[in-house]
């Protein structure tokens, strides 16, 4: 009976939900409570599925669901809720995610951590991709494999026993006193995992922070797909999409934006291709450099998912560590890499560099030619043999259109890998599918991230194919038109308010071809000391920000997008895409982005508001 309650409440949230639950891939930081991120949502959501209210405006005011769509989103929640509901689990025990394999190497994970062995047992076949030699031996994960004819056959183990089911059906759960863990996999939409027991809850928060950082939550289609089975209690029809002809025209698209030659490969979203990279990275070295210690440079104030995932791969390898790069301002880019690189040198280990161009927040850009000519500089270890020549891995994000990597191009001698985040230009904001190019010194390695982005099931989806196949052609014409609008509102903001510091690109670097449309705002401040100005500094952030939203609603978002079709964006780094950043790394500055369709003199009006109120 409460069964029946439930799913026919779910089928009303279904039909009355909000299009952004659908259609939006970024949350709003306005109804955004970090602290109570996993919990907010479906709290609020239980009242009202209590008082029974489904109505679009009720479920519009609910608080935002997680983060981005990684991990998770108003639909992936509820999914999760009602299979926990119809199993008697909590809620935070069940775990959706786009991958197959990625919940298998989330325990892994934290039974490598924890030295516990593991055992996975499975029914039928292992998912496709899962290649249990290159787990253990790029990845470290321990673990056993056992094939059974159902779950009955299952018997106790030291340590975590995984079990994992094809399923047709949505939330049938097959759990026992001997299963840790069970994993269900459901053909194109993905897999669901139930944390079994509370001896197993510690488990909860860390494979959702893998979902965070190395791939996404059953994406917000699919997710609504599995909702729609799961109340109709059906089975899920064979997906007959065009994704060939979709991904293809993907493909295509990315060779001609990017000037590349090489195979793209596109992923479920960038963090999920940046893991692919450092995977393969890690790879080649394991094979070609047997032995010698791997160094990821990072800047330690970029965006915070690089930062973290950063650190977390070289959590589970003896041999990799994480180098900071400093790159903003008293520091400079190419400076730092030729120190490092010279150290990294000396010791005789394999460079792997990660960097943003232009940079985030302060969206500056090195010189390339003394970059070009850091990178390509031939360095010897302390021995005197050749060092081992660098990998620079290209953030372009802000600038995807620029050509880096093509023949003749500033970095086509160097080995170099470019990627971007989907949910940005790419897409318009439609879906968070990213990709990644090299250039031609790169193939081989290229192969190496084919295959981790292939064995964590992180290819992007037949949707996302689909929505990028749409998207990418007028990809550069909205840049080209939101750098206008933005070119002219840091223009004003200058006449304005010029004792404001602005992060933009010179006029110069402009007509270089570099034209992104994001800035950071460094407002002026008041006080007799230090704290006093920063305090009075974050006030003005917040206010300004606020005032935006406010007074232009259908517009202005406190949002972290950037590259989206409509609006203007505004964040505050420290607190958003810095959120796993140190401390003293965070940047308290005011982050907006324009997009190429927004009414530029209301903008412009609303601000001068501001500067009247300070």
């Amino acid at each position: 009976m409460e069964d029946n309650k439930m799913l026919n409440y779910i089928k009303d949230v279904i039909e009355n939900m909000p299009n952004g639950w659908l259609n939006l891939t970024t949350h709003r930081l306005d109804i955004y409570d970090e602290k109570l991120a996993k919990t907010q949502f479906l709290d609020q959501f239980e009242n009202l599925y209590k008082s029974n209210n489904s109505t679009t405006s009720a479920l519009n005011r609910l608080p935002t669901a997680y983060d981005y769509i990684r991990l998770g989103h108003p639909l992936s929640c509820i999914l999760e809720w009602g299979i926990a509901n119809l199993n008697m689990q909590d809620a935070n025990n069940v775990i959706s995610f786009s991958s197959k394999t990625v919940p298998v190497l989330a325990i892994l994970r934290k039974n490598l951590l924890d030295n516990k062995n593991t055992q996975i047992i499975y029914t039928g076949e292992l998912p496709t991709s899962f290649n249990a030699d290159v787990v253990k031996d790029v990845y470290g994960y321990k673990f056993e494999l056992k094939k059974v004819e159902d779950a009955t056959a299952i018997s106790k183990f030291d340590g975590s026993t995984i079990f994992i089911s094809h399923q047709n059906e949505i939330g049938n759960i097959e759990l026992s006193e001997n299963i840790d863990f069970f994993i269900s996999l459901h053909a194109q939409l993905g897999s669901i995992l139930v944390v079994n027991g509370e001896q197993n809850e510690s488990y909860i928060s860390e494979i959702q922070h893998v979902r965070r950082r190395e791939t996404i939550a059953m994406t917000p289609a699919n997710s609504l797909t599995a909702l729609k089975l799961l109340v109709d209690q059906s089975s899920l029809k064979e997906d007959i999409s065009n994704i060939e002809t979709n991904k293809t025209s993907v493909l295509d698209s990315i060779k001609k934006i990017t000037g590349t030659d090489t195979n793209p490969l596109v992923a479920s979203s960038g963090l999920s291709i940046q893991y692919a990279i450092m995977m393969g990275l890690i790879d080649d070295a394991l094979e070609n450099h047997k032995g010698k210690a791997i160094k990821f440079i990072v800047p330690p104030n970029c965006y915070g998912g690089t930062n973290d995932q950063a650190r977390r791969v070289a959590t589970c390898r003896d041999n990799v560590e994480v180098v900071d790069l400093p790159v903003d301002g008293d520091n400079e880019m190419v400076q730092s890499i030729d120190s490092i690189l010279d150290k990294i040198a000396n010791e005789d280990a394999v460079p792997y560099i990660i960097a943003e161009i232009p940079t985030n927040p302060r969206v500056e850009v090195p010189n390339l030619l003394d970059l070009k000519a850091v990178l390509s500089k031939k360095r010897n270890t302390a021995n005197g043999e050749t060092a081992i020549d660098p990998v620079f891995i290209l953030d372009q994000t802000f600038c995807p259109n620029i050509h880096f990597l093509g023949e003749g191009k500033i970095l086509s001698t160097v080995r170099t890998i470019s990627y971007a985040s989907g949910s940005k230009f790419p897409s318009g904001g439609k879906c968070t599918a990213g990709y990644c190019v090299g250039n031609n010194k790169t193939e081989a390695l290229m192969q190496k991230i084919k295959l981790h982005l292939s064995l964590c099931d992180n290819e992007a989806t037949s949707l996302q194919y689909e929505i990028l196949a749409k998207q990418l052609p007028s990809m550069n014409q909205r840049i080209v038109d939101a750098y206008k609008n933005s070119r002219e509102f840091v223009s004003f903001i200058k006449k304005n308010l010029p004792e404001a510091k602005i992060n933009f690109v010179s006029e110069e670097l402009a007509q270089e071809g570099f034209t992104p449309s994001v800035f950071s705002l460094d407002l002026p401040t008041k006080g007799n000391t230090a704290e006093e100005k920063e305090a009075h500094k974050r006030e003005l952030n917040l206010k300004l920000i606020n005032l935006m939203i406010t007074e232009i609603p259908n517009e202005s978002k406190f949002c972290v997008s950037y590259g989206q079709l409509k609006g203007c964006y505004w964040t505050i780094p420290a607190t958003s895409t810095q959120g796993t950043t140190k401390e003293g790394d965070k940047d308290y500055i005011v982050r907006a982005s324009l997009s190429p369709d927004l009414d530029l003199e209301l903008h412009k009006k609303i601000f001068s508001k501001f500067v009247d109120q300070i």
